[in-house]
């Protein structure tokens, strides 16, 4: 049913989803040594209710930040970044502390007035962006492709939330087969908590929105990247053997159907479809992503045909030796 509620916000562009600052730091903590010398960049943010602002500005001497940029998005009329009535679009330019408080004060922070809207797409935000190395945020989830995109263009380094269904969007896919693109650490047993400024229990399934907190719940988004990170480097170990009996060869394919990542067979190095949950925990070294979903005849993938949900075609790579896998084992025993 979160899921559910996703797609319909999706669908109404309402897209104003105010992440935690735990949540932030929870993720944040894991790319500590990358920001150094930096200008951070987040051009989806209203900096006056957005826990990223305040996560770098109160970080801002610790990380060692050079600068960091956030843009207001004016919202009188569209409803994707702020639902404040700011009556001018404005973005906010921090340097650091000047009087020794590590306090982020009103008058250390640059407030600047943007001719436009604000949206990200526009010339001067994108001007914004050119100055930045590193952008972080939560940007609209129904412009997510489109703003991807933009921050490939402008080739820059990013730390963003989107939807985890994002791995099946025809532009997506590509980046994350080609090694451009991967999925962040996430969010704790997968479940986000994102405030909203206005909503009613009435605009959500049972169970998704807290009245008492103002939080609503959502299983399906994650956190996308392009920076190098350690999760991406740990090798899987697998314990089962491969057998025909258990393991099905798609029709139209030839792969073998693996229905958990945990049931990756130890011994076999041919082709497999494994749950997109695989891209939680792979690794590059150690797998070669194939392509997605489709068959030979450029149909799903099926079983007798029967269509498992989507699967990611995947191989083993031959430097990796059974041996040396049986012993990691043996060694974790």
């Amino acid at each position: 049913m979160a899921n559910k509620n996703l797609n319909q916000a999706k669908n109404a562009k309402k897209d104003e989803f105010y992440t935690q600052l735990v949540d932030i730091e929870n993720e944040l903590r894991h790319y500590r040594e990358h920001f150094r010398g930096k200008t951070v960049l987040c051009n989806c943010d209203d900096p006056r209710v957005s826990n990223f602002f305040h996560y770098f500005s109160y970080n801002f001497e610790q990380l060692g930040l050079k600068k960091l940029i956030t843009t207001c998005y004016k919202s009188q009329e569209r409803d994707l970044f702020s639902q404040h009535d700011s009556e001018r679009a404005i973005w906010l330019e921090y340097t650091g502390d000047r009087n020794g408080n590590r306090v982020p004060d009103p008058e250390e922070i640059g407030i600047n007035y943007l001719k436009g809207d604000g949206d990200f797409r526009s010339s001067e935000c994108i001007e914004l962006l050119k100055q930045a190395d590193i952008v972080v945020t939560n940007p609209p989830f129904s412009l997510f492709r489109e703003y991807v995109a933009q921050l490939f263009e402008y080739n820059k380094k990013f730390i963003i939330i989107g939807p985890y269904n994002a791995i099946t969007y025809k532009e997506i896919f590509p980046l994350i087969k080609d090694n451009r693109l991967w999925l962040g650490y996430g969010f704790k047993a997968g479940n986000a908590y994102f405030k909203i400024p206005k909503a009613s229990s009435h605009d959500y399934a049972e169970g998704v929105y807290d009245a008492s907190t103002g939080l609503v719940k959502f299983r399906n988004c994650t956190w996308y990247t392009n920076i190098d990170i350690k999760k991406r480097h740990e090798e899987l170990i697998f314990y089962k053997q491969y057998s025909s009996e258990e393991y099905f060869h798609y029709d139209n394919y030839d792969a073998i159907n693996v229905d958990r990542v945990t049931d990756i067979p130890i011994d076999y190095f041919g082709v497999m479809g494994v749950p997109i949950t695989f891209l939680d925990c792979y690794n590059p070294s150690q797998f070669n992503i194939i392509k997605f979903r489709k068959g030979n005849d450029e149909k799903d993938l099926s079983i007798n045909g029967k269509c498992p949900y989507f699967r990611i075609l995947v191989q083993r790579k031959n430097n990796f030796d059974i041996q040396d896998e049986q012993q990691l084992i043996a060694a974790e025993s």
